[in-house]
């Protein structure tokens, strides 16, 4: 599932083949977005999102040579499921920067207290920020990566068709999506092996 320089375009045919490609893309994302309440929502990224990701910074990096490449892919696949579980970019979203300065105060170990649950199993929550910490004991960022371990139990209930929730239960900022709609559940099976 991880991805290789194969599975990526020159800078040239990125180039001229840039705006179907994010049109798919785009088309793609509408069904990996979950919103978590008002100012939170979960990204669930897969190989085509990251293979965008990766296309988008070497375009704007002018990166062409392999070492460079190799770089990105390895910053990039750490981010795509393998089968067991969902990797998942957490946004914390507020419009205006004064607020979110403040909430970003407030929400100090978001990324823990956000879960997944396949209905008949536990909540399933999330393990944080492998790559790097992302908090201080003054404030969080905006910004987390997660990944959500399912058991083999879980994967094929949910494959059988079983509600799959998620929310988040922080004490200043709670939510619950109470099964996930069709389309979006859809798009998470295709990522369990």
């Amino acid at each position: 599932m991880q991805l290789t320089r194969e599975d990526l375009l020159s800078l040239e045919q990125y180039s001229e083949q840039r705006d179907a490609f994010r049109q798919k893309v785009m088309a793609h994302k509408k069904n990996r977005r979950l919103p978590l309440g008002e100012h939170l929502s979960l990204y669930f990224e897969d190989k085509l999102t990251m293979q965008y990701q990766i296309q988008e910074v070497l375009k704007a990096e002018k990166v062409f040579d392999a070492e460079g490449i190799e770089e990105e892919l390895a910053a990039y696949n750490p981010l795509i499921p393998n089968g067991s579980n969902w990797k998942v970019t957490l946004m914390v979203e507020y419009k205006d920067a004064e607020e979110r300065a403040q909430a970003l105060t407030q929400l100090i170990g978001i990324e823990r207290k956000t879960w997944l649950q396949v209905a008949g199993f536990d909540k399933i929550y999330a393990i944080a920020n492998e790559d790097l910490e992302r908090e201080t004991d003054a404030k969080t960022s905006a910004v987390h990566f997660l990944r959500y371990e399912l058991s083999d139990e879980m994967i094929t209930a949910a494959k059988q068709g079983v509600n799959i929730s998620a929310g988040v239960e922080h004490e200043n900022y709670t939510h619950e999506q109470i099964p996930v709609a069709e389309n979006f559940r859809g798009s998470l099976i295709a990522d369990l092996a």
